[in-house]
């Protein structure tokens, strides 16, 4: 039996024009095509939020961002990936701040420009409610904030799009250290586990899982109990 071809689309980069298999993220297509990719690159499955990427589909005039190894190639795609959004981040200490608007008003006066356009919500790949979470802060519910943005990767497609030009995410991370410091309720769970790290509970798991395979150690990974509560 005959191997079935493997179908090509075409992607343009920076300028240049690549064939890359159907299917493909950007990320996958772009080492296809030669690129050795040492920035704009990092867990591979979209958490740590490294590999911020702007492109127009062919035919569509909506500029559009997403992850590239999550985001798949269309034919006739042009892309521009963005791995750094400069970003001032200033310094604080959460000890002297409180769990409400005042301490955005000090550190990020800035967010207090929304204009509720929600262009960050839009071009967000975790599809987080950005401009939402923004309002909260801006309404003082800290808490409200913390849980909506909960799933950010600081990828920067939100403040490289605001034309408020707001650094939502960092907002969004005050947020959330000011309820883990003052809002959240005590972790009776998290506690019990950290002493029983201590107690050497799980010493000998650790180094079982310290000799395993590659292949073993994913499988084991993808294979484990998640709790959601």
């Amino acid at each position: 039996m005959m191997a079935t071809e493997t179908k090509m689309v075409s992607m343009v980069v920076m300028g240049e024009s690549f064939r890359v298999p159907e299917g493909s993220t950007i990320m996958s297509a772009l080492e296809y095509s030669g690129f050795q990719l040492t920035t704009g690159v990092g867990c591979r499955e979209g958490y740590c939020g490294a590999c911020g990427t702007l492109y127009r589909e062919h035919g569509d005039y909506k500029l559009k961002g997403g992850l590239a190894c999550q985001t798949v190639v269309s034919d006739g795609m042009h892309i521009a990936q963005i791995p750094f959004v400069p970003a001032d981040k200033p310094s604080y200490d959460l000890e002297e701040l409180t769990p409400d608007e005042d301490s955005f008003k000090k550190i990020y006066p800035e967010i207090f420009r929304c204009v509720a356009c929600n262009t960050c919500t839009k071009i967000c790949p975790q599809d987080i409610q950005v401009m939402d979470y923004i309002q909260c802060i801006m309404r003082g519910d800290i808490a409200t904030a913390a849980d909506l943005s909960f799933d950010c990767l600081r990828c920067g497609l939100c403040a490289l799009r605001c034309p408020a030009e707001l650094v939502q995410y960092n907002a969004a991370t005050l947020a959330r250290r000011l309820y883990g410091r003052y809002l959240a309720k005590p972790a009776v769970r998290l506690d019990r586990m950290v002493e029983d790290i201590k107690a050497g509970k799980y010493d000998e798991e650790i180094e079982s899982l310290k000799t395993m395979e590659h292949e073993e150690l994913k499988d084991r990974y993808y294979k484990r109990e998640v709790r959601t509560k």
